[in-house]
C-alpha cells in the first residue's frame, strides 16, 4: 500500500479497512451536493491525468502511483486504498477483468484494453469515475465495445428523471447492448454515493422489475455498466477481489457520479473548465 500524509483528511476505513455504515440520507443536501461536485471534478482529473499515461509497456502499478499522488495533490484521499482491504489507490482491469483489479507489475501490450477506476475522497464525500482506454493499436471489434460501452453509459444517464423508477437506467442500457450484440454483466451495478463510498441504494445496468425506487432530486449514485463482448457470468480470481467473465471476453465500462435533478441529472464526475 502506499503511503498518504497524516494531513490528507481519511475516510473512517483507512486504517481498519471496514467502514462505518449508517443510514445516509438519498437525497442530499445543497451542502453535501457542493461537495460532492467539488471531489467528482477532482476525480476527473485524476482520471484524465492516469489515462494519458496509458501506453504499450507501462505497468498497472505505474498508473497506480500516478492517480495516487494525483488525489494527494489535490489534497484528497484515493477512497480504494484500504476500503475492505484493497491493497491500492486505482482499479485498473486489464482484457477480461470486469472490475476490481489489482495493479501490479504487469506491464500492458499493444492491443490491450484497460479501464481505470478513480474515486477520490475529499471534503468528506466520495468523486467516483472510470472510463476504459485502448492500449497502442486495438482491434476493431474492441473498439466497437468501448464506444458501445461509452453509449449505453450516456443512454443510462440519459434515463434519469425525477418520478421513475431506478429500472429505467438498466433498460435504457440494457436494449442498446443488445442491439449490438453486446451483454450487460449482472453481478456488479451502480451505487448510492456521498459521504460513504457506498449507499444501499442500487442501480442495475441491466431491466430488473423490481429496481421500483423512485429517482428524486437530490439522490446521488452512479451508473456505470459494464459491457461484455460475450458471457455476462462472472467470476472471482482467488484475490477476492478480481472478477472476470468465465469465457475471458472482453469488457468495457464507463462510469459518472450523477445528482438528480428538477428536470433530469447533473454529471458530477466531469473536470472543471479548462481542467
Amino acid at each position: 500500500m502506499r503511503l498518504v500524509p497524516p494531513e490528507i483528511p481519511r475516510p473512517s476505513y483507512a486504517e481498519s479497512g471496514v467502514p462505518d455504515e449508517w443510514d445516509e440520507p438519498l437525497v442530499k443536501s445543497p451542502e453535501v451536493i457542493d461537495r460532492m461536485r467539488r471531489a467528482g471534478q477532482a476525480a476527473a482529473e485524476v482520471l484524465q491525468i492516469a489515462a494519458a499515461a496509458v501506453a504499450p509497456g507501462v505497468t498497472t502499478d505505474r498508473l497506480d502511483a500516478i492517480a495516487h499522488e494525483e488525489c494527494i495533490r489535490r489534497g484528497g484521499y484515493p477512497s480504494p486504498l484500504n476500503y475492505r482491504w484493497f491493497p491500492k489507490s486505482l482499479c485498473t482491469s486489464v482484457n477480461e477483468v470486469i472490475c476490481h483489479g489489482i495493479p501490479d507489475d504487469r506491464e500492458l501490450a499493444d492491443g490491450d484494453i484497460v479501464n481505470l477506476d478513480v474515486t477520490i475522497f475529499l471534503d468528506g464525500v466520495h468523486g467516483d469515475t472510470n472510463m476504459t482506454v485502448p492500449v497502442g493499436t486495438v482491434d476493431p471489434e474492441s473498439l466497437r465495445l468501448i464506444d458501445v460501452t461509452r453509449q449505453c453509459t450516456h443512454l443510462g444517464i440519459a434515463a434519469v428523471r425525477p418520478g421513475e423508477p431506478v429500472n429505467v437506467i438498466g433498460k435504457a442500457i440494457e436494449t442498446h447492448a443488445h442491439a449490438n450484440g453486446f451483454e450487460v454483466v449482472r453481478a456488479f451495478i451502480g451505487h448510492g454515493i456521498g459521504e460513504q463510498f457506498h449507499t444501499d441504494l442500487q442501480i442495475p445496468h441491466y431491466y430488473e422489475r423490481r429496481a421500483r425506487t423512485i429517482m428524486e432530486p437530490g439522490m446521488t449514485f452512479t451508473v456505470e455498466p459494464m459491457i461484455s463482448a460475450g458471457t455476462w457470468r462472472h467470476a472471482i480470481w482467488d484475490d477476492d477481489w478480481t472478477a472476470v467473465t468465465t469465457d475471458n471476453s472482453r469488457v468495457a465500462q464507463f462510469e459518472h457520479t450523477l445528482v438528480v435533478t428538477d428536470t433530469g441529472s447533473e454529471i458530477l464526475t466531469l473536470p472543471a473548465a479548462g481542467a
